[in-house]
């Protein structure tokens, strides 16, 4: 019997660290060279890294959630739903926010705004991505080692 392992192919993976890349980069170019005041600066930093570690955490969350409905079983408790997802909104909220609020050129607050939005997509896509190869990595150790048990010794 033939099982088949699904893994995404070598250019996906790329595309997907790439844009990942590209928009760390973005982001990092646009706060480097932010314009006003040094507590401007340090709060849109403090609030793209809150953004970012929020939308690795939900993307955990929900992929943990949906496993564990197949499985017919509880993964996290209502309070933890809440901690995750009231994180990555109140992180969300907060940084528009300060982005909002800050006296600067508009075509840079979009700058800010379009990086930063694009740095979250791209986190989402990355954690599917991770999660997806670490999965096929542990299907394909439990189907090595059940045909390495079912194989007769050969002493």
């Amino acid at each position: 019997m033939q099982v088949l392992i699904h893994r995404d192919s070598k250019p996906w993976q790329l595309q997907v660290w790439v844009s990942f890349l590209i928009a760390v980069f973005l982001c990092a170019v646009g706060l480097s060279w932010l314009p006003g005041r040094d507590l401007d600066r340090a709060f849109m930093i403090m609030g793209y890294f809150f953004c970012l570690s929020a939308a690795f955490v939900l993307a955990k969350y929900v992929r943990d959630q949906e496993k564990s409905l197949a499985e017919g079983k509880l993964a996290d408790t209502p309070m933890f739903k809440l901690v995750v997802w009231g994180s990555f909104f109140l992180a969300m909220s907060l940084t528009g926010w300060g982005l909002w609020r800050m006296e600067i050129n508009e075509t840079y607050k979009a700058f800010l705004g379009v990086s930063w939005l694009y740095l979250i997509t791209c986190s989402f896509t990355l954690a599917k991505t991770l999660r997806d190869k670490h999965e096929a990595d542990l299907n394909e150790a439990r189907m090595q080692g059940r045909m390495s048990r079912a194989a007769p010794d050969s002493v």
